[in-house]
């Protein structure tokens, strides 16, 4: 080794610097972000479900309410937020076995998945295979709120006439008019639909013209104690004598609707929700 008049070693190709790697470490080290540790990661906060924040504004909404309608501002709040929810938010597809089944004679069954309820409302999702229906049913005293999550669905509702409340004999024989409120088709992505008590369809049937996912809000939910019986209908073919009472309508507008049984075909079946669980604290 030659030294220099200042003492150190003359380096060559193959030598080392010491002092000059570590700065070379500490400038790389500078340039390279700085990973969050596990724990940072960790404690950063996850945005919560979707249906949590669907299950929170019902609550406030039917909760200021108290079996009532609610406001216009509480309806478009639920409305909004059931808007923004997808099938995948409930952890549902279109393969899934819900959207195949069938009875043993090949009649389509209806799957309801239980999500949430109390006495202010109920959250759930019913599975409609193709060809899967849902027969004409009323929601007494109920606000309702549709989503249809995928799939093409027609939708028929009703609201009762009130040229029907003042015929007595019709009563007496449990049929009433009815008025059409939506006749259609529904494809999704679509708008959430609305039925309130006394207006906006609040009695309705489904038919699945696909595989169909429709998330269901009802505010109060069914209570037989309470008065909310859920009572199915059949049109009926002829409509009854009013006596002396004035002709009601009866053009393509209207229908005479009759209290049946479930129809015999009318397969409804629970199932466990599998999807994003419900906090209520």
């Amino acid at each position: 080794m030659r030294v220099e008049a200042g003492g150190l070693p003359e380096l060559g190709s193959g030598a080392r610097d010491p002092a000059g790697a570590r700065r070379q470490r500490r400038r790389r080290q500078q340039r390279r972000p700085a990973m969050p540790s596990a724990a940072a990661a960790a404690a950063q906060p996850t945005p919560p479900p979707a249906v949590q924040g669907l299950f929170e504004a019902c609550r406030e909404v039917f909760g200021a309410s108290a079996g009532a309608v609610p406001s216009p501002a509480g309806v478009e709040r639920i409305k909004s937020v059931l808007d923004s929810i997808s099938a995948a938010d409930v952890s549902l597809t279109r393969n899934m076995s819900y959207f195949r089944r069938v009875n043993s004679n090949g009649i389509p069954k209806i799957t309801y998945l239980h999500l949430y309820e109390c006495e202010a409302f109920s959250i759930g999702i019913f599975c409609l295979p193709p060809r899967g229906v849902i027969p004409l049913h009323n929601h007494p005293n109920m606000t309702v709120f549709s989503k249809l999550l995928f799939g093409e669905l027609r939708v028929k509702s009703y609201d009762w006439a009130d040229a029907s409340q003042d015929s007595t004999d019709a009563q007496l024989q449990g049929v009433r008019l009815a008025k059409v409120k939506v006749d259609g088709t529904l494809n999704a992505p679509c708008a959430t639909s609305v039925l309130y008590p006394e207006d906006g369809g609040n009695l309705h049937c489904f038919t699945a013209h696909t595989a169909c996912a429709v998330l269901d809000v009802l505010g109060p939910p069914y209570d037989d104690g309470s008065g909310r019986h859920c009572q199915h209908y059949n049109v009926s073919s002829s409509a009854p004598s009013a006596g002396d009472s004035k002709p009601l309508p009866g053009d393509d507008g209207y229908a005479w609707l009759e209290e049946c049984e479930p129809p015999d075909n009318f397969h409804l079946v629970g199932s466990t929700y599998m999807g994003p669980r419900i906090v209520d604290n």
